[in-house]
């Protein structure tokens, strides 16, 4: 299939002078030289030799009978697994079209499956502006006529009435259209969400509100409701030009959810900005705010930022775990040799500093709470600042930072250590005055716990360094460096046997011999895992226990590259890769994930290697 159509494709751009027999020959001479599996299409852009608006334009001026689930996949936008699913379900529906199926399944957005359905059909893909539309082109029929027939005419192009249809396939739509504005006339696609937004305007004027409060309160209970019922850790509401998306991130990923005509906007902002407490009058500054939602009689605790942006303010809302929620430290996702090791030589430490750190999403925040939860006694007294509070924790005093009322990091951190307390937790060190904090506290005999933004455990060093906390500082008062990552886990209800690729292997620089002994998988798709193959996260780590060779690297400040080598031949550090393909070998996760994820800054020891070192 993917022969076939890139052939076609080819031919196409040849076609139209905008590639040359010669150019095609060089890019399949490198294709047939690199060991990825990448695309011609792919490789021809890479070249500059032609660019994907050129390859849609080509396409649509060149009839050739293209499957839109060809298109689709050709074009990056589903993978082929997907569109298998996507045909599967068409089976036991054949009354519903693909292209429904995709966008309800939420395997794509709208604009895209329209963006290419214009391709295949030859028609073009609008997003029509309410100034664009000819005044008397659309008085030829009621407003609630076109509502009806889901059409909007727009303009004349070259003589001929432009009109844009939701659906193009309809017959109703066509005949209705044919009755109005005769059969000479222009076909153009356009979003049903845009049609109805625009027709809206028309009927009420641009600046008059349509949409009910009460409808838009249903409206953002229901995306609330639906983000919590499907497992979604952050909801994101994003205004666009002619609409409205709304996404869920789900495992990691952002999924659509749907989209909204324009109108919504305004009043759909003021609820979240009510319901969080933020100020619905400033439409300028970014804002932050915090929801209690109760659903099914739980209650949800959701954080709300909100982004200026050109076409309105985009806000997320996080939907943040409750504290029965934290999870217990043994179930973090640790091999049982490292969790031993972290417990006995990290955790139970009386004092010194204990740095997890990771990007945005990586799970922090959760590891660092299961640690204040192993940690906390009623002998023992914990104190937190953090921005904000995200959980909370029964016996632990906790301080959630506003800097609107000039409670700010650095008047808290100043008072912390004034409370007595044994246990310090900094939510997050982002300057060198808490940086510092964290370090003098360990100095005096207090255990910190903190998170960081770094890329692996001796970036975390190198950057405290590089925050001008000296380097004798540093090695010794830091105990601990726990980087990590989130995973998504294969899902066990439609994983299959997968056999690693040349560019797997290459990519990891493994032979065939080192993996043979072991069963990787992926997922086929399935309706357990909304046909993404995964269903769940798995953390994987990097615990940098620093040793007396790890702290002189410091002192005499070697480079990160040296004092990673000096880490792992003496301090038995697993680097993240290690464990994600330690993982991997177990049929937890793919690697795929791994690529995705996790970075390479050293090859890899072998899997036998690997797994005797995490005791297995």
């Amino acid at each position: 299939m993917e022969n076939d159509i890139t052939d076609q494709i080819i031919s196409c751009l040849i076609k139209d002078n905008l590639i040359t027999d010669k150019q095609v020959q060089h890019a399949q001479k490198i294709k047939s030289k690199i060991v990825s599996s990448k695309r011609l299409i792919d490789i021809l852009k890479d070249l500059k030799y032609v660019s994907e608006e050129q390859i849609k334009t080509a396409l649509t001026h060149n009839k050739h009978t293209f499957k839109i689930g060809d298109l689709l996949v050709e074009f990056g936008y589903l993978t082929h697994e997907k569109l298998e699913a996507a045909l599967k379900l068409q089976k036991t529906n054949k009354d519903q079209r693909l292209g429904d199926i995709l966008i309800e399944q939420k395997f794509l957005a709208e604009d895209d499956f329209l963006d290419l359905l214009s391709i295949q059909l030859g028609f073009p893909h609008v997003e029509p502006d309410v100034q664009e539309i000819d005044k008397e082109l659309i008085s030829k029929a009621s407003i609630k006529w076109y509502r009806h027939h889901n059409i909007l005419p727009m303009y004349l192009q070259e003589g001929k009435p432009l009109i844009a249809f939701s659906d193009p396939f309809s017959k109703d739509s066509s005949i209705a259209a044919k009755k109005i504005f005769g059969s000479d006339f222009v076909t153009a696609v356009a979003s049903q969400n845009v049609i109805s937004s625009l027709l809206n305007k028309l009927e009420h004027g641009s600046k008059t509100n349509i949409i009910k409060e009460d409808s838009v309160q249903a409206i953002v209970d229901s995306i609330i409701q639906s983000a919590i019922l499907e497992e979604t850790s952050d909801i994101h509401f994003e205004p666009f030009k002619n609409k409205l998306t709304v996404r869920f991130r789900q495992d990691g990923i952002l999924i659509h959810y749907k989209d909204y005509p324009l109108e919504i906007i305004p009043m759909l902002t003021s609820r979240l900005k009510i319901m969080s407490g933020a100020n619905i009058a400033e439409k300028r500054l970014h804002q932050g705010g915090r929801i209690s939602f109760d659903f099914n009689g739980t209650e949800y605790d959701l954080r709300a930022s909100f982004y200026v942006s050109v076409f309105g303010e985009k806000i997320v809302l996080r939907i943040l775990n409750n504290v029965s929620e934290i999870i217990n430290i043994n179930k973090i996702g640790m091999q049982p040799k490292l969790m031993d090791r972290f417990l006995q030589d990290v955790l139970d430490t009386p004092s010194g500093v204990i740095l997890v750190t990771g990007p945005t999403g990586s799970g922090k925040t959760t590891t660092v709470y299961s640690c204040i939860n192993h940690i906390k006694k009623p002998e023992i007294s914990i104190i937190t600042a953090e921005e904000p509070v995200e959980y909370i924790m029964n016996d632990v005093i906790q301080c959630s930072i506003n800097p609107n009322i000039n409670l700010t990091y650095e008047e808290t951190l100043r008072h912390v250590v004034r409370q007595d307390p044994d246990v310090i937790v900094i939510g997050e060190i982002r300057d060198s005055y808490s940086a510092d904090v964290a370090v003098h506290a360990a100095l005096t005999g207090h255990k910190v716990l903190t998170s960081f933004h770094t890329e692996d455990s001796i970036g975390g060093l190198i950057r405290l360094m590089n925050m001008d906390i000296e380097a004798f500082l540093v090695s010794s008062t830091v105990v601990c460096v726990l980087a990590q990552r989130l995973l998504r886990k294969v899902c066990d209800k439609c994983a299959r046997p997968y056999n690693l690729t040349p560019t797997d292997l290459y990519r990891l620089e493994y032979k065939p011999p080192d993996v043979s002994a072991y069963q990787f998988v992926k997922g086929k798709g399935c309706s357990h895992c909304r046909y993404t193959g995964y269903k769940g996260r798995i953390a994987v780590f990097e615990m940098l226990i620093l040793n007396e060779f790890v702290r002189d690297a410091i002192l005499t400040q070697k480079s990160s590259y040296e004092i990673r080598k000096v880490s792992i031949e003496t301090s038995g550090l697993l680097t993240l890769l290690e464990d994600a393909i330690h993982k991997a070998s177990l049929g937890i996760t793919t690697i795929e994930e791994i690529f995705r994820c996790v970075p390479k800054l050293l090859k890899p020891r072998s899997i036998s290697e690997i797994k005797r070192l995490q005791g297995n």
